[in-house]
């Protein structure tokens, strides 16, 4: 396998991962814009565990999971007081705070970033974003996803229903930012180096626009909307200088005709009456 295309493919792993990280919160009515703080998060808690304390890789993506889901856990319970686009910009005030202060530390390299010794493949990446995909499905069908869906379609009757409606936000908050944080740290040991720059305002949208347009309605749209952002500007990129027109044409189009995003609940209804039960077809 090329250079090019395994480093596509572990790009794909790790943005399949953070996708879902912002989805768990989505899926609960919250629109998280601080990702690509959670991520620095988790990335920069790889790097130096790694170069101070020598830790072994397995350890350093638990602890750069568990950091990110600490920091999610007790930062949710500020922006959680929030709403609507305030809540948007809570979580972006988060990220670019976040950014500030890696920037202003020498411990954490500053604007020069830090340097890992450590390394793996993107196997492991793929291996791990199986897992996480696997993870994300089963706990959508569980009465933990059924209370996740529940808040987000109507809080109000979420309450009434007797759903714990903080603790459902503050949890997804906490697992988005596990599964970021997660990301960050896979991102940190497959590429060897990091850097603030890279977790910028651009990241926290895109990843954002991975989970808006690819649907929050079910697990399937987080995976299709990251495989989405990432394999098709990469095709565009072989053709001509026309590529990011083109990209932000399909991505108004998909806006356009697809508000509620690429994959719904509806859609995936429809493909599983049709695939088990075909004699209906016939009535």
């Amino acid at each position: 396998m090329s250079g090019y295309l395994s480093g596509l493919i572990g790009i794909l792993g790790i943005n399949i991962i953070f996708a879902y990280s912002i989805y768990i919160c989505a899926a609960t009515g919250q629109l998280n814009l601080g990702g690509a703080g959670f991520q620095a998060i988790g990335a920069y808690t790889c790097a130096v565990l790694s170069e101070t304390l020598g830790l072994p890789i397995p350890l350093l993506l638990i602890m750069s999971t568990l950091v990110g889901a600490t920091v999610g856990f007790f930062i949710a319970f500020p922006i959680l007081r929030t709403r609507g686009v305030y809540m948007v910009l809570a979580t972006f005030a988060f990220a670019e705070v976040v950014a500030g202060i890696i920037l202003n530390s020498e411990f954490l390299g500053g604007p020069t970033g830090l340097v890992l010794s450590e390394y793996i493949e993107f196997n492991v990446i793929i291996g791990v974003a199986v897992l996480v995909v696997f993870f994300c499905f089963y706990l959508m069908s569980t009465r933990v996803g059924l209370a996740m869906r529940a808040v987000h379609d109507d809080e109000a009757v979420a309450d009434l229903m007797g759903v714990n409606r903080r603790a459902i936000q503050i949890g997804a908050f906490a697992i988005g930012g596990a599964l970021a944080g997660l990301s960050g740290g896979l991102y940190a040991l497959y590429f060897g180096f990091v850097e603030a720059q890279y977790f910028n305002a651009f990241l926290s949208i895109f990843v954002l626009l991975y989970v808006l347009i690819g649907g929050t309605q079910t697990a399937w749209g987080a995976l299709i909307g990251a495989s989405f952002f990432t394999i098709v500007p990469e095709v565009l990129r072989m053709g001509d200088d026309w590529r990011f027109f083109i990209f932000g044409l399909i991505i108004v189009a998909m806006m356009i005709f697809r508000p509620e995003g690429m994959v719904t609940r509806q859609a995936i209804d429809k493909i599983l009456f049709k695939l088990f039960s075909p004699g209906q077809r016939n009535v």
